[in-house]
């Protein structure tokens, strides 16, 4: 008998989408950028993939990877209504 894993996924709605409350986003500066993936590292949501592109439906602003970019080549900018 061999053991399965449970693997953990939200779903549509599930554990989420960050909807209209969030307050600024990331903006990635890609001239900036030397890809060192350090924010993808920081990234407390994991949001950030191997490609350095930021998935804004499920980013909730935090400002991390700006904070731990060494080139600060992301900035945070505020949401617009």
């Amino acid at each position: 008998m061999s053991a399965k894993l449970a693997i953990s996924r939200p779903g549509k709605g599930a554990a989420g989408k960050t909807g209209t409350w969030r307050t600024f986003r990331p903006e990635v500066d890609r001239e900036a950028c030397n890809e060192c993936g350090l924010c993808r590292q920081y990234c407390p949501d994991g949001v950030i993939d191997e490609n350095l592109e930021i998935d804004l439906d499920y980013c909730k602003g935090c400002g991390i990877c700006a904070k731990e970019c060494p080139k600060q080549a992301i900035t945070m900018v505020r949401e617009e209504d």
